[in-house]
């Protein structure tokens, strides 16, 4: 669901060598690292700031393209659970007072829920969830190491 691809470019010569990252449908998040590794790690933290972005802007979340062979980068638990709370809201064209509401907790505690970058506690997250009809399932699945461009 946020699974984004990116275009992964190797910097060579000039005394460069590194990685910088883009991804194709949030132009927004850019960044770039010494290595594969710490660009991989950067781009969670740009896509991450990038939507931060839509939804403090209350617009619709970019939808992810095809990967077509590309790796892709979504955000950290904690963030996808926070876009997923965002996008349901945004489709039932509620209000963060009404969530609000339904939480009987405060307008703060409702800006924490949506803010990317505050670390909410996941019994929260899931509690907004439950409140929008919405219950959290996980599955796990095989993680492939990142191959040298």
């Amino acid at each position: 669901m946020f699974d984004f691809p990116v275009k992964l470019i190797h910097s060579r010569g000039h005394g460069e060598n590194g990685y910088t990252v883009t991804f194709p449908d949030v132009p927004e998040a850019i960044t770039e690292g010494d290595t594969m590794a710490e660009a991989i790690a950067n781009a969670i933290d740009a896509l991450e700031t990038a939507l931060s972005f839509y939804v403090e802007a209350g617009r619709d979340l970019p939808k992810p393209s095809a990967p077509r062979g590309r790796r892709t980068i979504r955000p950290r638990l904690i963030g996808m659970l926070k876009l997923a709370i965002y996008t349901e809201m945004k489709a039932r064209k509620m209000r963060k007072v009404d969530l609000k509401s339904r939480l009987r907790t405060t307008n703060a505690g409702i800006d924490r829920l949506l803010d990317l970058t505050h670390d909410s506690r996941l019994d929260q997250l899931e509690m907004a969830l439950r409140a929008l009809g919405k219950d959290v399932d996980l599955h796990l699945r095989g993680h492939r190491e990142p191959r040298a461009a």
